[in-house]
């Protein structure tokens, strides 16, 4: 039914023409929910919202697997997927679109794989995140084409003691839906492209109080046209789902092949 995916925030929802509700049942329950499926300038497009519609799920509660599964059942090969982030670095000020080439997990407690009984898959996320897609986005221009996202498990924001730790490895921004959500990505054989969008300067880098839950959601919305615009253009440019990726050949000679 659809060959693009976007997991995103609740304001996509008006993003799609003709925008119909397609029940997905999945092994591992229900997604945060149902999927929305509709034409966007002549591509199909499902979309979900991460968090749930009225962002009842926090970070760590989000369940990965089932939403990546059911945009796999309609089948979606290229998955999109908006995030916003806290900056490590003084140059990626607020407003700033990274396209990362890398992550660090250092979440816990979630759901990382879709494998969890025979049999035993081991799956290669050296390049966690999909070429076409990486190039399809920083062709759009005025975003930083590299990076590499820490993922922390949330709900609440770093320390400043582990902020700048985290700049001090060279990161270059913090959020907390980066993971697992790309390596199941890539268990599916799904081509996955995240586009972090950066609402603050993290803990260690702010001289006052730290970020606060307000300013994070009050830039992501100042974000959004601009997000929906980038977005627009790179759904028109991605190619068309028969074409081939190193990503669809993510399970091949495993045991799921």
């Amino acid at each position: 039914m659809a060959d693009i995916g976007v997991i995103g925030g609740s304001g996509f929802y008006e993003f799609l023409d003709d925008a119909r509700t397609v029940e997905v049942e999945t092994p591992f329950g229900a997604p945060s929910e149902p999927p929305v499926v509709g034409d966007l300038d002549g591509r199909e497009v499902a979309f979900i919202p991460r968090h749930g519609a009225d962002h009842r799920f926090p970070p760590h509660r989000v369940n990965y697997r089932a939403n990546l599964w059911a945009l796999r059942e309609l089948g979606v090969r290229q998955v999109l997927a908006p995030c916003a982030v806290g900056s490590l670095k003084p140059e990626l000020v607020p407003g700033t679109f990274v396209v990362p080439d890398q992550y660090v997990d250092r979440t816990w407690g979630r759901a990382h794989t879709v494998y969890d009984e025979a049999p035993v898959v081991h799956t290669s996320v050296a390049d966690p995140y999909c070429p076409t897609g990486r190039a399809t986005v920083i062709a759009t221009g005025n975003v930083i084409g590299e990076g590499t996202l820490v993922v922390i498990n949330g709900p609440r924001f770093s320390t400043r003691a582990e902020s700048q730790w985290h700049a001090a490895q060279g990161w270059s921004v913090v959020g907390m839906t980066g993971a697992p959500e790309a390596s199941i990505a890539r268990e599916l054989a799904l081509c996955y492209t995240s586009i972090a969008v950066v609402t603050d300067h993290d803990a260690g880098l702010e001289t006052g109080t730290g970020v606060t839950e307000a300013e994070v959601y009050a830039t992501f919305k100042h974000s959004m046209v601009r997000l929906q615009d980038v977005l627009r253009e790179v759904i028109g440019q991605l190619p068309k789902p028969d074409a081939d990726c190193t990503c669809r050949h993510a399970l091949d000679g495993t045991a799921a092949q």
